[in-house]
């Protein structure tokens, strides 16, 4: 790779956007630290590490020039940088997109502060800490999955990537940032909208010395025309207001109509922060049966996305890369995916709600032990700073905490975790559905969702037969869970193993290989057909879009190349619904 050109230099913070801002990705020095003594041995305050590393790639990934797959318990970083000098005066905030997975920031040999949670983003407010000419940033990030004290998703808890876990992403693997802002400023804000009252209704928070004489103007513009505008005065650290909208478009499936916001925090009459956004005009009901998008049905035709790549791991090589992900699922006839097992970054949802692809974000929950209270202290602070970040993203649709819950060492899930995760989750976002697990087992959810690899048609349609007419609901292990009729998806299901090439001598995948591919599409339509042709059930999520290491029952391979005919498949998944086609029939 070469390292003149900078990797991921696109602004990592779309729905929060300005203008004055420096991209740290790069070169880096580093430092692998397996006894975890770079603290007394004070590498806080060296003057050089002994490798470089290419942030924002994981030092795992073939990316970052490092390549080292072995287990790392702590790592180190460390770069310089120069601040712009028209910078001086104003307040300079340090930005890290994800570090896996606990991690302590120094600038200039002095602790900046520190942060728990591989998945989620944050910053530090590093105005006293810098000086004119060169700063030294320093980050320290410790990761151990196997100790069942932190989310870890799908990475592996052995030496080896095996069936379904894949290899590990250790330290900084998101875009590393620098933003200056003036004293008072806009911090983050919330948009719940209304397109019955052609409405966006906004809460914004600030930071900063407040004082008197602050106002914020907002603007509204579709394609560019200018469709909305309000001025509201700021009397403390928050404002909650409404722009009244004189065009509606619905933000839905395949259509990402999206507006553009712009913000100006003027003090005395004079701008001293503005900030650009976006959003998409879109709400979001349940029936005992289905999900309703703007009051409509839709059957979520949903693919199932672990966000990993082949020389990047946990991180896109490119934005495009991002993007290209949610076209290949669409041009297959998926309108939407599971996030899975994975907190994903920005920029993949900044693509999803361009292109109108639904997702459900989700956490990754796997590897962390839930059979006791002690679960929540790692889990929900994490999943909170999550929700908070992605609240705006118009193609979240709903929230999944965790995957497949399952017992640990004997001892079972402590149901409370997820009762209380769910509870939570509800109260932070009431506009959504909460899934409290994909799978199971449920303690309280909106959404019932089953997983079900059966490979065979006729046995798995068989199970949801009985669903057709009104009478009974599968309920996988019912001693731990019950259907409460909500609405019915099957989350999981397929997994088929193809790897015609056999590019993977121990490859993986669900059950019984297929003998031919003309097998393997008569089990993928008749799996598919099953699910489509009940009108009780309201969505789907095959597994999975595309091939991760040695696990090989994508559609695509890991390098994104189609398996298969792209007509047929797309035939398949575009088969009309049978609980979209119930909705169009008229009322008796």
């Amino acid at each position: 790779m070469n390292t003149n050109h900078l990797p991921r230099p696109e602004y990592p913070r779309p729905q929060l956007v300005r203008e004055d801002w420096i991209n740290l990705n790069g070169t880096w020095e580093f430092e692998m630290d397996f006894g975890r003594t770079g603290r007394e041995r004070e590498l806080h305050q060296s003057e050089g590490l002994q490798q470089s590393i290419i942030v924002p790639f994981c030092p795992e990934s073939e990316l970052s020039g490092i390549g080292y797959t072995d287990f790392m318990p702590a790592v180190w970083y460390r770069k310089t940088f120069t601040l712009p000098q028209d910078w001086a005066g104003k307040r300079i905030v340090l930005h890290f997109g994800a570090v896996d997975y606990e991690a302590e920031v120094w600038v200039n040999g002095v602790s900046a502060g520190t942060h728990r949670g591989g998945y989620s983003s944050f910053q530090f407010d590093i105005t006293k800490l810098v000086r004119e000419g060169e700063n030294v940033i320093t980050v320290y990030a410790e990761d151990d999955v196997r100790t069942g004290l932190q989310p870890g998703g799908k990475q592996s808890g052995k030496y080896h990537s095996y069936n379904c876990y894949y290899t590990r992403t250790t330290g900084i693997w998101q875009t590393v940032w620098l933003e200056c802002v003036s004293d008072f400023h806009i911090d983050s804000y919330r948009i719940v909208t209304d397109p019955a009252n052609g409405q966006a209704n906004l809460a914004i928070r600030f930071k900063g010395s407040y004082r008197k004489g602050l106002a914020l103007k907002i603007d509204a513009f579709y394609d560019g025309k200018p469709v909305g505008s309000r001025t509201a005065q700021i009397s403390s650290h928050q404002l909650h207001t409404q722009v009244s909208l004189n065009e509606v478009h619905l933000w839905e499936p395949g259509h990402g109509r999206l507006y553009d916001l712009r913000f100006i925090l003027e003090a005395d009459g004079q701008a001293v922060d503005t900030v650009t956004s976006y959003f998409g005009m879109r709400e979001i009901a349940l029936t005992d049966k289905a999900v309703l998008i703007n009051g409509r049905t839709v059957f979520q035709r949903l693919v199932l996305d672990q966000g990993f790549y082949p020389d990047g791991i946990y991180t896109a090589p490119t934005d495009e890369a991002l993007r290209r992900d949610i076209e290949l699922a669409m041009d297959l006839g998926f309108n939407g995916a599971r996030l899975h097992e994975k907190i994903f970054e920005p920029r993949f949802l900044y693509w999803a709600d361009k292109l109108g692809y639904l997702v459900w974000a989700e956490h990754a929950n796997w590897g962390l032990d839930i059979t006791t209270p002690m679960g929540l202290r790692s889990f929900l602070p994490e999943w909170l700073e999550g929700m908070e970040r992605d609240f705006n993203h118009p193609s979240i649709i709903g929230w999944c905490p965790f995957n497949e819950t399952w017992d640990r060492d004997g001892r079972k899930q402590d149901n409370e975790v997820l009762r209380i995760t769910y509870e939570v989750s509800k109260s932070v976002d009431p506009t959504r559905p909460v899934k409290d697990t994909s799978g199971h087992y449920h303690v309280k959810t909106d959404i019932f969702s089953v997983h079900d690899y059966d490979q065979n048609p006729e046995s798995f349609a068989a199970r949801l037969e009985p669903m057709k007419n009104g009478g009974e609901v599968y309920v996988k292990h019912p001693k731990r869970q019950k259907y409460e009729g909500q609405p019915y998806q099957v989350a999981e299901y397929g997994g088929i193993w193809w790897d015609p090439a056999q590019s993977h001598e121990e490859g993986w995948g669900y059950g019984d290989r297929p003998k031919s591919e003309e097998e393997f599409l008569v089990r993928y339509e008749g799996l598919m057909t099953a699910i489509l042709d009940n009108p009780n059930i309201s969505g789907l999520c095959y597994t999975q879009l595309y091939d991760v290491e040695q696990e090989v029952n994508g559609l695509y391979t890991y390098d994104r190349k189609l398996k298969f005919s792209r007509e047929i498949i797309r035939r398949i998944n575009l088969k009309p619904a049978a609980i979209e086609q119930a909705e169009l029939q008229p009322n008796d």
